[in-house]
């Protein structure tokens, strides 16, 4: 195990980001976080993250084990005047400290991950001058550095051209592999079916287990309610009003209702 959510909820005054919460998030495994927009998707990368306290419970990380976050794009960063090559850099200050000197050794590293992402070719280039999958590609990279145990992506290939949404599914396997947990947020069935376990959120747990067990059409309802599409015998999700906001307005009754309808569907044959 390489953390754990103990009976965790997060609040935010009235509102209810994640309710009640238990799981745990092992090595060499990947965790697709499936919801539609609020539903507590970027709430449990933060707590893995460190990145927010629960308002109940505990969040415990196994001694050592470092957390890597890639947070959602929001606009195209064309403030960001630096070259590629220091956002690379970046990754280094987990284990060096903002005023440590990039070794000979980090130097490698940032040649070997910029390999792996493709972007060997960038690094000179300036980052907010970047094409959107150029840039998802970078900060892949940079949090590759230090080869985290915990890799956490928020919408990681969302909007991007094919090749970049390839290159970073082809990392997800690899860091795997490697022994890593990774957790990525999706709006996408067809991204979560890759994933070695699906965690289906609306403001609490909805379900959690297999893709197959998971992704199925009742449970979906419960989690999307009416924006479900059939396509033969394909089921999507009808998310145009996908926002970036977390927060939602759930409140205790609405997760009592949703728990003992999902308890339900579990029993149900699906």
């Amino acid at each position: 195990m390489l953390a754990r959510f103990d009976d965790v909820s997060v609040r935010f005054g009235d509102l209810v980001a994640l309710d009640r919460t238990t799981t745990t998030f092992e090595a060499s495994t990947s965790v697709a976080l499936v919801g539609a927009n609020g539903s507590g998707k970027s709430t449990v990368l933060r707590l893995l993250a460190g990145l927010l306290d629960p308002s109940t419970g505990r969040v415990e990380r196994e001694s050592g084990v470092e957390a890597s976050f890639v947070a959602q794009q929001h606009g195209h960063h064309s403030w960001m005047p630096l070259p590629v090559i220091e956002v690379l850099q970046m990754g280094c200050y987990r284990r060096r400290g903002l005023l440590g000197r990039i070794s000979r050794p980090d130097r490698e590293e940032i040649h070997h991950v910029a390999g792996r992402l493709e972007i060997a070719d960038l690094v000179s280039r300036s980052f907010g001058e970047l094409s959107g999958g150029q840039r998802q590609r970078v900060l892949v990279a940079q949090a590759l550095i230090g080869e985290p145990a915990l890799l956490l992506l928020d919408e990681p290939i969302t909007g991007l051209d094919l090749p970049s949404q390839e290159t970073i599914l082809r990392i997800v396997d690899e860091e795997v592999a490697r022994g890593a947990c990774v957790v990525f947020s999706t709006h996408h069935l067809e991204e979560a079916q890759r994933a070695s376990r699906v965690m289906l959120l609306a403001g609490c747990v909805i379900a959690d287990g297999e893709a197959t067990d998971v992704l199925v059409p009742e449970k979906l309802a419960l989690a999307f309610g009416g924006r479900l599409l059939r396509v033969g015998d394909a089921v999507l999700v009808d998310d145009h009003g996908h926002g970036h906001a977390e927060a939602a307005s759930h409140d205790d009754v609405g997760h009592r209702h949703l728990h003992e309808a999902a308890h339900a569907a579990e029993h149900h044959d699906v």
